[in-house]
């Protein structure tokens, strides 16, 4: 009789050993293990770059990872079976309060990368794209750092702050900063966030962030939803052991990255990584096609009674929509016809697929930033060539009555609170005309296409 399945971890036969830590990862999560952690280990020399990963706002992911010394299985959902892959990239899992091994990291000369999933939010950019220094826990920060480099601090740019801050004082040299976060131009949003806070804690650090840190920008694209009993079920019975974390994923898979790494980096291109001088074209074709869509999916799709993206894809009414919508984007993008027409057939397959699961309440969250760059660009392009674009009044009109109670439930600790109230107000006219006003400055008074919001408001409730 057999015993029960062991916990996975690194002393079970056909495992092996943690590489080296030269890669450190903020904002631990299913995204970066199925995406960027993926790549690393299938790089050709993912032996010499292992990755020590901090976790975001919950520790939940390093608690369940420490214990398998930083293993987990990565599931991917194909339309007709499941695929399963142990992962080993990560070789050091920590809480976000372990600012102290942090700040180790990076003070070692041989650790390269600092890369970043944290989403839109966690950058803390004002209206102007520059940093939000109003916001407490900005002022709290850098008080903090002012009056200790090693002092505990909790937002994003301070983080990289004090990290900069202890491999300045090491000597350490250069080192890339490499954000992974669905945010147009994500390495210069990384450094002028970065520039700006240094400049409040010490000015003296501006100068050697510019000599000495190269911000990195990037593409990524590839659906993970959440983690489910099923997934860690099915693990359980396919491998023979228990993992707390698998990660499950799709097939399809893509990052494209523009960067020096002047004191080196894997060789992802190996993996499939494209190594490009300008990731502008592909960054809005992923923004603008899968992710604008996706959140046009979360408010209409779970307003009309859906739970995920396969379903919402499913219903006619948002097919149409979403269709509505890949056209108007379609028309800005500097990519060519062909390639818009082979993403756009992807996306609909990959939307489809009824094995992902990617739930519609997870990707709503955090709306009053996502809309800004999925959304909004799209919006501003289409009404400056004369358009009507019913797509984008469909986003705006069903995050209003999401925002009114309807459909998944609003989870937006950003800036959400003032696109609530906004949202909120008994009179549907004037709160789109707030809430236009919020997304882009002046575009209340924009009648036709508030009328055009109302217009979807009453599609969607009927």
């Amino acid at each position: 009789m057999t015993g029960p399945a062991p916990r996975l971890s690194r002393s079970l036969p056909g495992t092996s050993a943690a590489a080296p830590v030269r890669l450190v990862h903020l904002g631990l999560g299913n995204f970066h293990r199925a995406h960027q952690a993926w790549y690393t280990a299938h790089a050709s020399d993912s032996a010499e770059w292992g990755i020590a990963a901090f976790t975001g706002r919950s520790p939940a992911a390093a608690e369940a990872l420490a214990p398998q010394d930083g293993l987990y299985t990565l599931l991917t959902r194909g339309r007709d079976e499941d695929t399963v892959e142990l992962v080993g990239s990560l070789s050091a899992v920590h809480p976000v309060g372990d600012h102290e091994a942090l700040l180790g990291y990076l003070a070692r000369p041989e650790v390269a990368v600092v890369t970043i999933t944290v989403t839109e939010a966690g950058y803390l950019q004002g209206p102007d794209g520059r940093l939000d220094a109003d916001r407490d826990v900005v002022g709290d920060d850098v008080a903090k750092l002012r009056s200790d480099p090693r002092a505990v601090v909790t937002s994003l740019p301070a983080r990289l702050v004090a990290g900069l801050l202890a491999r300045r004082a090491a000597g350490a040299g250069p080192i890339t900063v490499l954000s992974c976060d669905n945010l147009p131009d994500n390495g210069a949003v990384t450094q002028t966030v970065v520039r700006d806070l240094a400049a409040l804690v010490d000015h003296t650090l501006v100068g050697w962030v510019d000599g000495h840190v190269d911000f990195a920008t990037s593409m990524v694209d590839r659906i993970t939803p959440a983690t489910t009993d099923e997934d860690r079920a099915l693990v359980a019975q396919r491998c023979g052991w228990i993992d707390a974390a698998p990660v499950p994923t799709e097939p399809y898979h893509a990052w494209v990255v523009a960067g020096t790494f002047p004191a080196g980096r894997p060789r992802w291109e190996d993996a499939g990584v494209t190594l490009v001088d300008d990731v502008t074209p592909f960054e809005q074709r992923k923004l603008w096609l899968l992710n604008g869509s996706h959140s046009l999916l979360a408010y209409v799709g779970s307003i009309r009674g859906h739970a995920t993206i396969d379903e919402a894809i499913a219903d006619p009414s948002c097919r149409a929509w979403v269709e509505s919508f890949w056209d108007e984007a379609g028309r800005h993008l500097t990519v060519s016809a062909d390639d818009v027409a082979a993403y756009r057939a992807a996306l609909a397959d990959r939307f489809a697929n009824p094995r992902v699961r990617h739930r519609l309440a997870q990707i709503a969250a955090d709306g009053s930033q996502k809309l800004l760059v999925r959304t909004v660009p799209v919006l501003a392009a289409e009404r400056a060539a004369g358009q009507l674009p019913v797509g984008c009044a469909t986003t705006v009109a069903a995050w209003v009555l999401h925002l009114r109670g309807r459909g998944a439930p609003v989870q937006d600790p950003g800036a959400g609170h003032k696109a609530l109230a906004a949202a909120t107000q008994p009179d549907l006219p004037t709160a789109v005309r707030d809430v236009l006003d919020l997304l882009e400055e002046g575009r209340g008074v924009d009648v036709p296409f508030v009328d055009a919001v109302l217009g979807q408001v009453r599609a969607i409730e009927g």
